[in-house]
């Protein structure tokens, strides 16, 4: 019997650390946290960002989804932080808590509920437990829950506070009580103008208190500061007493609705409403639909939590049904102004074509919308069909800041664009998208290439002038990826109207077949025209093996990828070695894919989450075009997937030795 015994404690207790062992991998901890060393991470639905802080029951930013103005960043446009409505700040026995009043401060993000948890203890006095949510099933609304448990008799006051930022102007602060027959609860809001004045912005919350009605707290209202307000209560809890309670509140602007103000406020009173029940039971519904597409890593933990967290900012900053794109810092912050670049469609785009192709949708109806500013910008530069800016915010006009010659130069997002176009048609084979959407956009992609490419005779249809992937080239002429793409977008104009009975342009084809893309003499391809070998900023003409699969041959890809590996820059963004990682598990390289793939992105972590930054030693996380990159690898580098006029693809699979298994779900 004792033996017996021993084996059923033995079962139980690896249950026990199965079951820990599963969690954590769910869990991005931030346990040593420095207040002047921190980078926050995000929780977003894919509309409303919220960057977390080291301050206590705080918030960094509010980032808005969709709505710019200019400000801070000279004549350029950025993307709009909002009022930080679900701050808190908490009196214990009257005075205001701070920073040196707390101990064992803990933040945790439960990345399967997509919820941020910090726990902290004031002065031997109280515990507290405080969550945050952006609301995956409600764009507009977040929801903060807290729980205050008293180690000693104890006076607490919390306050809601809702505080505009500096660049927001001509701020108005209102406060209501809504008062039913079943209910009564307070609505604070706030309404600003954005700094040029083009949009109007609002910010509405209320409490949340689970005693019921008649038994709730006393809210009182103050407005101190003409920025700045806020409601608050007070509660005396006795040693072992527990008090919950929660603050829900939504904010959106004109960009989103007419009346944002009205709306802001309806949609709070709709969430208080609900109840905090309703609202984390649906919010952790919708996580676990999008959890269905998963990749799951069996023998390596830490690439593990790494895959999940890239996965969860992309599907964080992204979501269905609506026509707005990624920027390279998602909804994180300010970073490259949140204009969306080819980061879009070469990066981040491809992992959730595979995983999630409705928000891959998304983001292409971003594009499609704005066609006619990339018209007007064809037009503009003397050329034919479509020419989709650089950087692109609201309208789809150019956007990016005058110095930079990247934005009259780096024309292949015009490719890109299309390219993105073709594979979401092959991944789902939607031909009704494709007619009303796709091909309307493939056309005047094509009609753009063929008349952008200088006729010097066959094959010099040369395409002069431009900045590629590697941006320390400029004004080169037939950069190879800008070649590649351009050929691969006329070809696919052709296919879909192929596909649709339309008769394509001939003249689409036969500019594609006269493109050249140069070699060296000893047949490796040649970055451009003038290229001697210099230091690059990042792939560029390795992208022709992968993604474009231009060059198939593996003798090709292994030359260019000896000469171009050496040549990349340490200080390169993430992106550009995880495409060598991709080719290199596609030879089957698998070790030494490995060793690439870590080294692309784990040297950018930066404290206390380690969310991503563009280049090792940077500082302006979380770069998602990193996320995109390594995540590509590992579906189709690794894992073998390949986009094909059939749908995906499933080649062999090719594990590094450290992994036991790789299952990717939900991409079927």
């Amino acid at each position: 019997m004792r033996n017996c015994f021993v084996l059923l404690f033995f079962i139980s207790g690896s249950l026990v650390w199965a079951q820990d062992l599963s969690r954590s991998l769910w869990h991005i901890q931030a346990e040593s946290i420095d207040p002047n060393n921190y980078y926050g991470i995000t929780v977003a639905n894919g509309m409303v960002g919220l960057v977390s802080s080291p301050e206590p029951m705080k918030l960094k930013d509010v980032v808005l989804n969709g709505i710019y103005d200019n400000y801070q960043r000279g004549r350029v446009s950025n993307i709009l932080k909002t009022f930080n409505h679900v701050n808190l700040d908490l009196d214990v026995d009257g005075i205001r808590v701070n920073r040196s009043m707390i101990s064992g401060y803990r933040q945790v993000l439960d990345m399967k509920q997509a919820v941020l948890t910090t726990t902290f203890d004031i002065a031997g006095k109280i515990s507290v437990t405080h969550q945050v949510m952006s609301l995956r099933h409600l764009p507009f609304t977040a929801l903060v829950q807290v729980k205050i448990s008293a180690i000693k008799d104890v006076v607490i006051t919390p306050m809601s506070v809702m505080e505009a930022p500096d660049h927001l102007r001509d701020v108005r602060q209102f406060y209501a009580q809504i008062d039913r027959p079943h209910v009564s609860f307070p609505l604070m809001t706030s309404v600003a103008m954005s700094p040029s004045g083009q949009h109007k912005v609002a910010a509405s919350s209320t409490f949340i208190f689970e005693e019921g009605h008649g038994h709730e707290p006393e809210v009182i209202h103050e407005d101190w500061d003409f920025n700045r307000h806020w409601a608050k209560f007070t509660k005396s809890l006795k040693a072992g007493e527990t008090y919950e309670f929660a603050v829900v509140g939504s904010t959106l602007s004109t960009e989103h609705f007419s009346d944002p103000q009205n709306e802001a406020e309806r949609l709070t009173i709709y969430a208080r409403l609900e109840g905090v029940d309703r609202l984390v039971s649906r919010h952790s519904q919708a996580w676990d639909e999008l959890w269905k597409s998963d990749i799951v890593i069996e023998g390596d933990t830490e690439v593990q939590k790494e895959v999940r967290s890239a996965l969860y900012h992309l599907y964080s900053f992204a979501r269905e049904g609506t026509a707005y794109s990624l920027s390279p810092m998602g909804l994180s912050g300010l970073g490259y102004n949140g204009h969306v670049f080819w980061d879009t469609e070469m990066w981040m785009y491809p992992p959730l074509l595979v995983l999630q192709p409705e928000i891959a949708k998304s983001l292409l109806e971003y594009r499609f919308e704005r066609l006619g500013a990339a018209r007007q910008n064809a037009f503009a530069h003397g050329y034919r069909g479509a020419m989709f800016p650089w950087e692109s915010a609201d309208d789809g006009s150019e956007d990016t800041p005058v110095w930079a010659l990247t934005g009259p130069f780096e024309h292949h997002i015009t490719g890109c664009v299309g390219w993105a176009f073709w594979k979401y048609y092959q991944v789902t084979g939607d031909k009704e998208w494709l007619r009303t959407r796709g091909y309307p956009v493939l056309r005047e992609v094509a009609d753009f290439w063929a008349s952008r490419v200088e006729r010097n005779g066959p094959g010099q249809y040369d395409i002069k002038n431009v900045v590629g992937a590697n941006e320390w080239e400029e004004n080169i002429d037939n950069n190879a990826f800008t070649n590649g793409i351009a050929i691969l977008a006329l070809r696919y104009a052709a296919q879909a109207a192929r596909e649709l009975g339309v008769t394509p342009d001939p003249d689409w084809e036969h500019v594609a077949d006269n493109i050249p893309v140069l070699r060296f003499a000893d047949g490796t391809t040649r970055e451009n025209a003038t290229y001697d070998g210099v230091m690059i900023k990042q792939a560029d003409v390795n992208l022709l093996s992968y993604p474009l699969r231009l060059i198939k041959d593996e003798n090709q890809i292994r030359k260019d990828l000896k000469y171009y590996e050496p040549r990349m820059s340490p200080n390169g963004p993430a992106m550009g070695f995880c495409v060598l990682a991709t080719l290199y598990a596609q030879l089957g390289e698998t070790e030494k894919a490995y060793d690439v793939f870590v080294k692309s992105y784990r040297p950018n972590a930066v404290p206390p989450f380690g969310v991503l930054s563009e280049t090792a030693g940077g500082t302006n996380p979380y770069f998602a075009t990193g996320a995109g990159g390594m995540l590509q690898t590992v579906l189709h580098g690794f894992g073998g997937l390949e986009i094909t006029g059939e749908g995906i693809k499933q080649n062999e699979i090719k594990l590094p030795k450290k992994w036991r298994s790789l299952e990717i779900k939900g991409w079927k």
